[in-house]
């Protein structure tokens, strides 16, 4: 069916539904199986529910759908991606489609970084009043079913809620069963997705007029006490947030306060200025709803997007949370979903543009400090994918290293672990440089590094895991390539005890050889990182079972 396969290649697509009979005679069948997102929603720290202002990006980029719904990827040259994950909390695929199923690579790609994603439902112009009148103005056997459906879509594609943006005007008997239909589809979503939400947009008032208020107030509160959030427009000024803040009580962080990226409007800033927006927003306690960043990739151009992209997030990042993994084993090698060619141990295997968002790994944190240390991604070199990190700084003078935060981590620490890096120096002089890995942990009162020296004299110990010249026995192929890079890659294996202690952060360790008087630069790309449990990897992985092939066609 067109619906699920490109009809020109046969590949399969991902699809949006149009309209109110498309949604009510959506059922799941055999085709769908491509647009089921194969990745679980990753634990993080703090969960969505603290009461921490969060960050929402709503993605939309030229009426969606594009080279992303492609499932298997694409051979497309200078893709758009998001890789800023550690600094946002809700990922939102926007399209005008009425019901916007968002492409399974994206939440596959949010997913592994921890990040919840929400599809679109959204009614405009006179279409939109028709449909609304529909399935709104009837008895609640019409709005049961249609937030049944939108809750059995999320739950059966495995992405995590809805966004309902109501652009139209609404009859009295529409409007009275709007509240009750939120309610309503706020609790399916809730049963049916673990961590589902529900965001209202700012658009309809209670009387039914079509009227955006650029906050929270008693005209549009009802459709925000039915649901899990409001996601403003776009045109506030600080008074509107002052009398949001007021009105929203203990659920201000429930409150996305809308950013346009593009600027459109009378706004306080988008562009390289959004960050004058979010001082407001967080100056308020209130959570953020960045509208369109694809800004940077439309506007700016494809040539220098991933430049500029490390340009935008980072002049909001002092108004961003950052996230921490919770979880082991953490694994990656920074691939970004997309390349110029593709990788394998270091060896250039295809020089051919590909895009695949689903085969995104998990990402660092990307820390800036101007003109002393950047970190961006490099897709000229990489052991494994289509990019590796290009860390490049200074170490300042008389100083004899420099730590680059790459991961926050909070979760209590395993008795042992073990730690791999792959990484190349660049430049002129590369012998000058050690790179290592560093571990700090949080001090429970009693952290030990194997059975010694108690850490009780700082705040947070530091730690300089143990060079493995070898793979200890059992795991040779785990870690086969200890101390054995290729094609310029270096690769070191790691093992540190620890007891009594919570991992806090992982940082990458580049010292000079010399001291020395002078500034000194580097580079270095990182090819992977792993962190593993000692325990857990000395089991096997399990066996693939009841493996099947279907739908074979033979070219």
């Amino acid at each position: 069916p067109a619906r699920h396969f490109d009809t020109g290649t046969t590949e399969p697509v991902s699809f949006f539904l149009s309209g109110l009979e498309e949604l009510l005679a959506w059922q799941p069948n055999s085709n769908d199986d491509f647009n089921v997102s194969a990745v679980p929603l990753a634990k993080r720290q703090p969960p969505l529910r603290s009461k921490r202002p969060r960050t929402l990006v709503c993605h939309d980029m030229r009426g969606g759908y594009l080279e992303d719904r492609f499932i298997q990827g694409s051979a497309t040259r200078n893709p758009y991606v998001f890789y800023h994950w550690r600094y946002i909390d809700i990922f939102v695929y926007f399209s005008h489609h009425t019901v916007t199923i968002p492409p399974v690579c994206w939440t596959n790609a949010a997913h592994r970084n921890g990040v919840p994603v929400l599809g679109t439902f959204i009614t405009e112009w006179t279409d939109g009043e028709k449909l609304c009148e529909a399935f709104l103005a009837g008895g609640e056997e019409a709005y049961h079913a249609v937030s049944k459906q939108l809750a059995r879509i999320a739950q059966h594609y495995c992405f995590d809620g809805w966004l309902v943006n109501i652009e139209n005007t609404l009859s009295a008997a529409a409007v009275r069963n709007l509240p009750p239909f939120l309610r309503h589809l706020t609790a399916q979503v809730h049963s049916a997705v673990l961590g589902g939400l529900v965001i209202w947009y700012d658009s309809v008032l209670q009387n039914g007029t079509l009227r955006w208020q650029n906050e929270l107030n008693e005209e549009n509160r009802v459709f925000f006490d039915a649901c899990d959030g409001l996601f403003t427009n776009y045109n506030w000024k600080e008074e509107h947030l002052e009398r949001t803040r007021g009105l929203a009580g203990p659920r201000h962080t429930d409150i996305y306060v809308g950013v346009d990226v593009f600027a459109r409007g009378d706004v306080i800033g988008g562009g390289f200025d959004t960050d004058k927006s979010l001082r407001l927003i967080r100056q308020h306690g209130l959570s953020a709803a960045i509208f369109a960043p694809g800004w940077v990739y439309e506007h700016l151009g494809e040539e220098n997007f991933l430049h500029n992209e490390n340009k935008f997030w980072g002049l909001l990042a002092e108004y961003l949370p950052t996230h921490s993994i919770c979880t082991l084993p953490l694994a990656t090698s920074f691939s970004l979903g997309m390349g110029t060619s593709r990788f394998l141990a270091g060896k250039e295997e295809e020089a051919s543009p590909w895009y695949d968002l689903s085969a995104q790994e998990i990402q660092p944190l990307y820390p800036q400090r101007e003109g002393r240390l950047s970190t961006s991604c490099c897709l000229q070199d990489a052991w494994c994918g289509g990019s590796s990190l290009r860390v490049q700084g200074t170490i300042p003078p008389g100083e004899e290293r420099v730590a680059i935060r790459l991961f926050s981590l909070q979760m209590p620490a395993p008795p042992k672990l073990f730690l791999t890096l792959l990484y190349k120096l660049e430049g002129p002089h590369p012998d000058e440089f050690t790179v290592a890995l560093e571990l700090t942990t949080w001090d429970s009162g009693t952290c030990h590094e194997g059975d010694v020296t108690p850490l009780l004299a700082e705040p947070n110990g530091w730690h300089h895991p143990r060079f493995l010249p070898a793979p200890p026995p059992g795991l040779a192929k785990l870690l086969a390539t200890c101390n054995r890079g290729s094609h310029g890659w270096t690769s070191r294996c790691y093992e540190l005890d620890l007891q009594d202690c919570s991992l806090r952060d992982l940082s990458l360790l580049v010292s000079r050889q010399q001291p020395s008087p002078q500034e000194t630069p580097f580079t270095c790309l990182l090819g992977e990182v792993r962190v593993l449990d000692a325990a857990s990897v000395a089991a096997s992985p399990p066996q693939v079972q009841s493996l099947m092939a279907s739908q074979l066609w033979w070219q």
